[in-house]
């Protein structure tokens, strides 16, 4: 699936490459000019590999075009940063956002997760992951196309059994608490992230409410090796660009500190879902 990002790095690579060509250079000879590996210069013109504020401003220079590195930052600027409206996104309805989210997990060696108020959706019941969803379209006022988006969010949980595949969780512990779903509903979703501890391709961490933390989570986030991440609050964010990665990951680590896994976590767990009761 071609995502937005991935045609605006494919549209940055293009002007690159035209550059190139117009001062009459080659791959191997501006790879030179640069003092770069060809493989760099390759992968920055076909849309493999974004480009730092550095890298275009070199580019520039080095095609004699210096008066185009304005132009390239500002395309850069626009390509780091999508900021997609849940509104926009979701008006066809849910099933097509989820379609999207299995594409990017099987193209992900390493997934790494937080999540301050809901389950991850890759950990959901189905009933969960049914009820949640028919909530957002209400309160979006979306299409509502919920079974056939759940079965989406289902089939992209095939990918945890893979054993090439890396899951790292972080959930914050007001996550288990927060009764958005019927208590039956909420007890089994608590049953099946103490199921998943001790999968060997997931690492699932709970961070407790009295713990003591750097850095509090603003909202939840995912990032998809070190190429992508996306974050939601009111808009959806996908950043690929190296700051946005680097300060995401700092977020991950500062949080991580504070986690909770193995056994400990299951009992945290187990004490929430012991405070449902008999459903």
């Amino acid at each position: 699936m071609t995502t937005d990002f991935q045609n605006g790095r494919d549209a940055l690579g293009a002007r690159l490459r035209e550059l190139r060509v117009e001062a009459g250079l080659d791959g191997k000879a501006l790879a030179e000019r640069l003092g770069w590996q060809r493989s760099k210069v390759s992968r920055l013109q076909n849309g493999k590999r974004t480009p730092s504020v550095t890298d275009v401003e070199a580019w520039a220079v080095a095609v004699g075009r210096p008066d185009t590195a304005a132009e390239l930052k500002g395309r850069l600027s626009g390509r780091e940063s999508r900021y997609r409206s849940w509104r926009r996104q979701l008006a066809a309805g849910h099933r097509a956002r989820q379609e999207q989210g299995v594409a990017e997990t099987a193209a992900t060696t390493v997934t790494r997760a937080v999540e301050a108020v809901r389950i991850p959706g890759l950990l959901q019941t189905p009933e969960y992951a049914r009820h949640t969803l028919a909530t957002a379209a209400e309160f979006r006022r979306v299409e509502h196309d919920v079974d056939d988006a759940v079965r989406a969010r289902v089939r992209r949980q095939e990918a945890l059994y893979d054993p090439d595949k890396t899951f790292r969780f972080l959930i914050w512990e007001p996550a288990l608490h927060a009764r958005t779903v019927p208590p039956g509903v909420h007890a089994a979703q608590l049953d099946r992230l103490m199921g998943v501890i001790g999968l060997d391709t997931v690492d699932l961490g709970v961070v407790p409410l009295g713990a003591e933390l750097r850095r509090a989570p603003s909202h939840g986030f995912w990032i998809y090796d070190r190429r992508l991440v996306v974050g939601t609050i009111g808009t959806e964010m996908w950043l690929t660009d190296g700051d946005s990665l680097t300060t995401y990951e700092r977020a991950w680590d500062w949080l991580a500190e504070a986690a909770v896994h193995g056994e400990r976590a299951r009992r945290l767990i187990g004490r929430v879902r012991a405070s449902l009761g008999a459903v």
